[in-house]
């Protein structure tokens, strides 16, 4: 067995969403060095273009591309690139998601923001996953990789909106397996738990790392290599017969806000 060939993804093309910073960045950055040519996006055009340059500089192949994936029209935009650009889809990671940190009072939201995580959530994951099955079905080769959180699996105060549109995606992410399967598609999810990135910095304090690390067993916060290694699996074809599955990377135990 050739094992380097297991995680070998030369000749692929991938799509990362939210991929200016964080999870997002290390995944492309990690798809490009397994050998996948990378179309990176985000919001934020100049953070897009900084890692599509750094994947460069390193040898890689990368583009990058500014997408809101709130507009249908953006995300249309972002398969027609990929395809214009590197000929084909081949792997995508829906990364971008907003909501949580504990400040979702049910009393004092309103629908138009639970509408927004959920058309960001949700919505915009499935658009994704339809506009680019059809290339990955002609090409012969399809990884979708969602990145939900273990929200979806917790129970914490004020983190209704988030964690049920990340339940939503599982069972999204589910069902598509069995539709997208007899196309030789494979969509699985990944759950990170307490993560180091911007957006744990905005709410974690040393009293709620204390109290997260009581209840995580490899008494560790995650770092965003922890997560991306996961999406590099299901990526790979390593994991060709894996699909429909949820993994949770969370240190083997669970970090709550509460």
């Amino acid at each position: 067995m050739d094992v380097s060939s297991l995680f070998d993804l030369s000749g692929k093309v991938a799509v990362v969403t939210g991929a200016g910073d964080g999870i997002g960045r290390g995944s492309s950055l990690i798809l490009a060095a397994a050998g996948a040519a990378v179309v990176v996006s985000d919001l934020d055009g100049d953070k897009a273009a900084r890692v599509a340059e750094e994947i460069i500089a390193d040898g890689g192949k990368a583009a990058s591309v500014v997408c809101n994936v709130m507009n249908p029209t953006d995300l249309r935009n972002l398969v027609d690139f990929a395809v214009k650009t590197f000929g084909t889809v081949n792997i995508l990671v829906n990364n971008v998601g907003i909501g949580g940190g504990g400040r979702e009072n049910p009393f004092k939201i309103d629908r138009a923001y639970v509408e927004r995580v959920y058309a960001i959530n949700v919505f915009a994951p499935w658009e994704l996953c339809r506009l680019v099955a059809p290339y990955m079905a002609e090409s012969g080769y399809g990884s979708i990789v969602n990145i939900t959180s273990m929200s979806s699996q917790n129970n914490d105060p004020n983190m209704a909106i988030y964690g049920s549109s990340k339940a939503a995606l599982n069972h999204l992410s589910s069902n598509l397996a069995y539709d997208y399967g007899p196309m030789g598609i494979r969509v699985n999810c990944i759950g990170p738990g307490a993560t180091r990135t911007n957006a744990l910095a905005s709410v974690l304090t040393p009293e709620i790392e204390k109290k997260m690390l009581e209840h995580t067993p490899l008494k560790r916060l995650g770092e965003v290599d922890d997560i991306v290694g996961a999406v590099l699996y299901f990526a790979s074809p390593v994991s060709e017969w894996i699909s429909g599955q949820v993994l949770m990377v969370n240190g083997g135990g669970v970090q709550t806000l509460d």
